[in-house]
């Protein structure tokens, strides 16, 4: 397998997509609220070959697959964790129109025009160069094909900020405006965004604005901890004592005890649903 990107795929084969794959459940609970979304626009057709960028433990590749009932799905990851949990769940649910692969979407060796539609639910948004990684995904699909994918929108100005804040209280964060790395607080701007297609080779590029909802745990304590287990707030942290983790733990809880609605924590956040069209040859 050719890879590029290979800081992201250290971390999706090491401790971060571990978490995933053993957490898929609590992980597809806080994103699939940009799944009607997706789905709404990317009406997947019957007979359609379905390309899932990113697909990690395989929940949009699937619900892809039953919409492409005599067509077919392949989700494609850099995290072997989560392909192998991916995988499992296909089998356990009898869906035999799936296929999964790892790979680097930014230049593996897609078959020329063989899918009609490419989608993403957030996927898209960790390529180490944009332009190259979509342009691959265009030469996938046939002319006239559609890339449909979700991600955030105006961070900055979202519920889940609250979180970042109470913990900047005690422990150092990187500050997003002077981090260039791929992410999703660096592929919100629709701007950017429709450059980056456009120079991909995609047209008819459009970018429609979406609110979801999310959820993070049973209760505020219950978030917290989900959320101190992630990659890359560990990361942040690796360097900070055990006081200062202590008491951002505490002033995150308590930010979050204003979200707990109706037996969970509940943010809202901004989103975009972006369709493309693949000019082809």
């Amino acid at each position: 397998m050719k890879i590029v990107n290979s800081h992201q795929a250290q971390a999706w084969n090491g401790y971060e997509g571990q978490h995933w794959a053993d957490n898929h459940d609590r992980y597809n609970t806080l994103v699939s609220g940009l799944n009607k979304h997706l789905f709404a626009v990317a009406k997947v057709g019957p007979g359609d070959r379905v390309l899932d960028i990113g697909c990690g433990a395989g929940q949009t590749t699937r619900l892809a697959a039953g919409l492409a009932s005599q067509g077919h799905a392949v989700g494609v990851d850099l995290s072997e964790p989560m392909l192998d949990r991916a995988r499992r769940i296909a089998a356990e649910e009898g869906i035999s129109n799936v296929t999964f692969e790892q790979a680097d979407a930014q230049v593996h060796s897609f078959p020329t025009a063989g899918f009609d539609l490419a989608i993403s639910r957030g996927g898209i948004m960790y390529f180490s160069d944009p332009v190259a990684a979509f342009a691959n995904i265009g030469r996938a699909l046939v002319p006239g094909g559609r890339l449909v994918f979700g991600c955030g929108r105006d961070y900055g100005e979202n519920e889940f900020d609250r979180i970042w804040e109470a913990m900047m209280r005690h422990v150092e964060l990187p500050d997003p405006a002077e981090d260039n790395a791929p992410g999703p607080v660096n592929f919100t701007n629709s701007g950017q965004i429709t450059s980056v297609l456009t120079e991909a080779g995609f047209a008819q590029v459009t970018a429609e604005p979406r609110e979801s909802v999310s959820v993070f745990g049973r209760d505020a304590e219950d978030a917290t901890t989900f959320i101190f287990g992630w990659g890359p707030v560990r990361h942040w942290l690796r360097n900070a004592s055990s006081a200062d983790v202590a008491a951002a733990r505490e002033s995150v809880a308590d930010a979050l005890r204003t979200f707990e609605i109706d037996g969970a924590v509940r943010l809202s956040g901004p989103s975009w649903v972006f369709t493309a069209v693949a000019e082809g040859a």
